[in-house]
């Protein structure tokens, strides 16, 4: 039976090939068919820009689920302007909204001026102005689709997001393992740690601005807490045994974690800045993989109390519920944003699958089609879950959508890919 926690031993035995590059690819797997039509014209005069502001809008988009862009290729007309869009032309290609824009250059910068048109009803639904450095074209084109993802849908987007992963370079004792930090869609990646022992669990702050993990370099596992900017850190825990699985707390002032000081891995919660821990979970079973409900009230987290891995609800300071019930193995469980669900890896015929159980009825929906996953990680606004799985025989971050419909996968050039994290908003 697969463990029931990820423990130092198997961090100790991930060996991988190494890995060319840290950017990740997406390659997508399976896409939505009730995906709504949308054209994003090329950006007038940004054919010699370092980065096609346009086709990363496009992209964003269609890697959402919700939109399917249309191909440059089947475009009429390139208008630049809302003023320049004959509605007719993109109505016979049955696209419901248009993206247009152009781009000019003054002082070093850049300025992105585009348009989000309704092409049923003839009408202008969005206009921006954006001024970014050459360098920083990707991160505008993120906001942008942003924008234009929460004008259509009502939901706010998250392209201007990063993700956490660790990957690792060598094989048996001359591997070295690297902690990074990407935009959501695996690219413009920055490497915040690097260490000759495993690096395992990111989690980020609730601003952002923080990253917890597990490190191996003292010799044993310990918890420590770095500024992703500076790269100034400090270890919070290295106690005899088990220190893992670091958690968050909402307001920013608390870790929840899974520690094995006093015997068996149990749930603990430490004020970051007393360092005071408080005991949350007390009996002869594994308690590990804690999470925060949204209100910071609780925790859920995996227990074999029941026989098997199986999620538990607990309030700080009250007692354990049993919330999973759906087969003999749920683990790795996330809320969803609004509370009223949550994300987690279950094990049924087809393997161990990225699966929402909705909190009040109890049901449980299997996501996508990735037969290894696990270590999922919750979009800030809901929409995608990120996760480890296998292709090719090789670590990849798999993403699929809340509802199933549409998944993809961010493979790197070599080697293996783990333990993703999204970030919250950061703006």
């Amino acid at each position: 039976m697969r463990a029931l926690m990820t423990t130092w031993l198997a961090a100790v035995l991930w060996l991988c090939t190494p890995l060319a590059q840290a950017d990740l690819t997406i390659d997508i797997t399976r896409g939505n068919e009730q995906a709504t039509p949308i054209a994003v014209v090329p950006f007038a005069d940004g054919q010699d820009l370092p980065q096609d502001v346009a086709q990363i809008v496009a992209d964003d988009l269609k890697r959402s689920g919700y939109f399917d862009p249309l191909e440059r290729q089947a475009m009429f007309a390139k208008p630049s302007s809302g003023d320049e869009v004959s509605y007719g032309d993109w109505q016979s290609l049955d696209t419901r909204y248009l993206v247009v824009g152009r781009v000019s250059r003054s002082a070093g910068n850049v300025e992105i001026r585009y348009e989000l048109m309704n092409v049923s009803g003839e009408s202008r639904m969005l206009g921006e102005v954006i001024t970014a450095g050459q360098d920083q074209l990707r991160g505008a084109a993120h906001r942008i689709s942003d924008k234009i993802f929460e004008e259509i849908t009502g939901i706010r987007g998250a392209f201007s997001t990063r993700i956490a992963y660790v990957t690792s370079q060598g094989l048996g004792d001359d591997t070295a393992y690297q902690l990074f930090v990407a935009d959501a869609d695996g690219r413009n990646s920055h490497q915040v740690l690097s260490s000759d022992q495993p690096i395992m669990s990111p989690s980020w702050s609730p601003d952002g601005s923080k990253l917890a993990y597990v490190s191996f370099e003292s010799g044993r596992p310990g918890i420590y807490v770095q500024q992703v900017d500076s790269g100034r850190r400090v270890r919070l825990t290295s106690f005899e045994g088990l220190n893992s699985a670091p958690s968050w707390s909402p307001d920013g002032r608390r870790l929840a974690m899974a520690l094995s000081r006093d015997g068996q891995p149990e749930i603990y919660v430490m004020d970051i800045a007393s360092q005071n821990l408080q005991r949350i979970t007390n009996s002869s079973s594994i308690e590990t993989e804690p999470s925060w409900t949204p209100d910071g009230d609780g925790l859920i987290y995996t227990s074999d109390r029941s026989g098997g891995p199986q999620i538990y609800r607990q309030s700080l300071g009250g007692s354990p519920e049993r919330i999973t019930f759906t087969g003999n193995y749920n683990a790795r469980a996330r809320f969803a944003p609004d509370g009223e669900s949550i994300f987690l890896i279950h094990r049924g015929a087809n393997g161990y699958r990225v699966a929402r159980q909705d909190l009040e009825s109890g049901r449980l929906v299997e996501l996508g089609d990735a037969r290894q996953a696990e270590s999922p990680s919750v979009a800030p606004n809901g929409t995608m879950v990120i996760f480890a799985t296998q292709q090719g025989g090789n670590g990849v971050l798999g993403a699929v959508s809340a509802d199933g419909r549409v998944s993809f996968r961010l493979p790197a050039a070599q080697g293996d890919v783990r333990e993703p994290a999204w970030s919250p908003f950061l703006n």
